[in-house]
């Protein structure tokens, strides 16, 4: 067991497929202990940056240190101390709870099976449930059946792509209470998703689009740094209004949030002198506020290249 300063660290991390630059000398730390959010849109290399951290794809380019193995030369010893839970559901529908978790224990050939066994039922709620069929698991229940599969072994960094992709928002709540739980006991996480209000529950983010690290930081530091403006307008003709205001200068982004708008710029100044014939207009209210965190990653992904597109690199 090496020591380590930081569960990840990496620097320029490549990786191309066909050509294409999926992720683009990426540098990213993921500090021992931590929530880290890793978020992005479809295709942003997320999943690709997941699997060079644990030893499962080797870099084009770049180095680093996944809990102070050398990404390079020690992969071996990476796979050893991580638990990655992929997105899609991945043990057997025919096969109990307990099955399942003795199954894996045996395929790695794990000391004290029984007993990791049993701490790991514990530690996620399954031991009432443990004579349960998988297969009849709600989405819920068999992402914490996959969370316990990952912690048999006593990992140090758990890595978790989009693990609560289609659960209901109880679910996703507990499951998240769990996350909490598993990093206040020292265990760092790195967790990719999509849904803001779980990137508001993580002590860290980045923000990756198209194979590139756009920014990284607390929520609070990326929404206070981003240089970012947003004006919120409720009242009636905000239909019309985000049509009116869609094309002006100033004005970056316009979104919907129910019977609200977002409006959003980069510069203050310029927002504020196109939104400024309408601020007196009748039935409207307007409220100067920090941006979303949805705000503000839409905006970075609007900022970003497209490296698939036009036959780029």
């Amino acid at each position: 067991m090496k020591p380590f300063e930081h569960a990840v660290d990496v620097t320029g991390l490549c990786k191309r497929f066909d050509g294409k630059a999926v992720v683009d000398n990426l540098t990213m730390q993921v500090r021992r202990g931590e929530v880290f959010g890793f978020l992005g849109p479809n295709g942003s290399g997320k999943t690709t940056t997941i699997r060079m951290m644990c030893g499962l794809l080797t870099p084009d380019g770049g180095a680093g240190h996944t809990l102070g193995y050398d990404i390079l030369r020690e992969s071996w010893a990476i796979k050893r101390e991580v638990g990655y839970m992929t997105q899609r559901f991945s043990l057997y529908e025919d096969l109990t709870i307990r099955e399942n978790l003795d199954f894996v224990a045996r395929i790695y050939q794990m000391d004290r099976r029984k007993n990791r066994v049993d701490a790991s039922l514990e530690q996620l709620g399954l031991a009432d449930r443990q004579n349960q069929l998988a297969g009849s698991l709600s989405g819920g229940w068999k992402q914490r059946l996959a969370l316990a599969s990952c912690m048999l072994h006593e990992p140090r960094l758990l890595l978790l792509d989009e693990p609560t992709a289609g659960v209901d928002p109880k679910a996703r709540r507990d499951f998240w209470e769990e996350i909490h739980k598993l990093a206040a006991s020292g265990i760092t996480v790195l967790v990719s998703t999509h849904y803001m209000d779980e990137a508001e529950r993580c002590h860290r983010l980045g923000y990756i689009a198209y194979g590139k690290l756009m920014a990284q930081g607390t929520p609070r530091e990326l929404v206070a740094n981003s240089g970012f403006s947003t004006w919120h307008v409720a009242g009636e003709g905000i239909n019309e209004l985000a049509e009116r205001l869609q094309d002006k200068t100033g004005v970056d982004r316009v979104t919907r949030f129910g019977h609200e708008l977002h409006v959003s710029g980069g510069d203050v100044e310029a927002l504020n002198q196109a939104i400024e014939p309408y601020l007196s207009a009748p039935g409207l209210t307007w409220e100067f506020g920090e941006p979303q965190l949805e705000d503000l990653f839409i905006h970075l992904m609007g900022k970003a290249r497209d490296n698939f597109a036009g036959g780029g690199q």
